[in-house]
């Protein structure tokens, strides 16, 4: 699932870049594939991706939805399966996701904590 998985995020990410999708609203945007996961069966993919900058996030989404045929050709043509997996396209929010993380980190409170934390440790040695 892992191998397949990664086959299909280089061959998506080649595809986009090379702007091979015969869509000039999605040839104009820089789309980063930063994973792709499968199910057990590898009948579905499902696609993170992010704009560059996470600009104009939906209409990425909406572009690569209304090209997923295409998209799915291309990454039928670089694959030797039975299926070809069928490409759900979700973004990727992990870069949020570790914003909010250091936000909470550096807030005044959460370090006070930490400190304590760290306190009481060396104490207790």
């Amino acid at each position: 699932m892992l191998r397949v998985g990664e086959t299909i995020r280089r061959v998506l990410a080649q595809v986009l870049q090379r702007g091979e999708v015969h869509d000039s609203e999605l040839q104009r945007m820089s789309i980063t594939v930063s994973e792709v996961r499968t199910s057990p069966d590898l009948k579905v993919a499902t696609v993170f991706v992010m704009p560059l900058g996470g600009d104009h996030a939906e209409e990425a989404l909406e572009a690569l939805r209304r090209n997923r045929s295409e998209l799915r050709r291309a990454v039928n043509k670089s694959l030797a399966l039975k299926y070809s997996p069928e490409l759900r396209f979700v973004l990727d929010e992990t870069f949020d996701r570790m914003d909010d993380t250091r936000r909470i980190l550096s807030d005044d409170r959460v370090q006070r904590d930490v400190q304590q934390g760290n306190d009481a440790d060396e104490d207790a040695d």
